[in-house]
């Protein structure tokens, strides 16, 4: 696998609040490969979101399905500064993170480990050249898939058209995930279960159609 990191890693310099929670709270939350490796026996369900951005759909779920164990994947520096803060304010206790690319998490989990998978808006590289960056890929789909336990549930989403092919395509052509969409406002709306994030309103804000795709982990296994 390429190891290099693509993307931003850091924005504006940070306020002397979030950069203290970096120093501090980061360290606690950290998990590591060893760690990882016992996540199969936690004995509760255990979601990942790769690439959360400033972390609101990470927050809200954690929230809001408090019984679970979440793990969110982030290199951008500002959005988990952003997500400590709420975490912090809000004293979320089933939140822990992965600083590093989220190819590297998938490497590290165990098979049948986790319930759901979240890759919300990744980056679409629109470059073909680029093409080969995307979270969603030929090698990742049928990783996604062997950490997944049957049945599991990855839910993605994206506001280019091209991507929306190319998703769909990658994740089905592996034959390991079924569509769960039986209809087009399944696909079209989001769930009542899927917080908007700021990244979402400012691109129905210029005019880009989201899509929102939930895909089964089926039972067969590929490992």
């Amino acid at each position: 696998m390429d190891r290099r990191l693509f993307g931003r890693r850091k924005g504006r310099p940070l306020r002397p609040q979030r950069q203290n929670l970096l120093d501090t709270l980061l360290h606690e939350l950290t998990i590591d490969v060893e760690e990882i490796g016992l996540c199969k026996n936690l004995g509760r369900e255990l979601c990942i979101e790769i690439g959360f951005g400033s972390g609101e759909h990470l927050i809200w779920q954690a929230q809001n399905n408090s019984k679970n164990f979440f793990i969110g994947s982030e290199v951008y520096i500002n959005g988990i500064s952003r997500l400590l803060l709420d975490i912090n304010e809000k004293s979320l206790k089933n939140i822990r993170l992965w600083i590093d690319d989220g190819r590297l998490l998938l490497e590290a989990l165990p098979n049948e480990s986790v319930d759901v998978i979240y890759i919300l808006f990744p980056d679409p590289w629109p470059k073909t050249r680029h093409h080969k960056r995307r979270i969603i890929g030929t090698s990742t789909v049928y990783e996604l898939a062997r950490v997944l336990k049957p049945g599991g549930i990855l839910r993605t989403a994206t506001d280019v058209s091209e991507y929306k092919t190319w998703m769909l395509q990658h994740i089905l052509n592996c034959g390991e995930f079924s569509w769960e969409a039986r209809r087009p406002i399944d696909w079209l709306e989001r769930p009542i279960d899927w917080p908007v994030t700021r990244y979402e309103i400012k691109a129905l804000g210029s005019n880009r159609n989201c899509a929102y795709f939930s895909f089964k982990r089926n039972t067969l296994k590929i490992y």
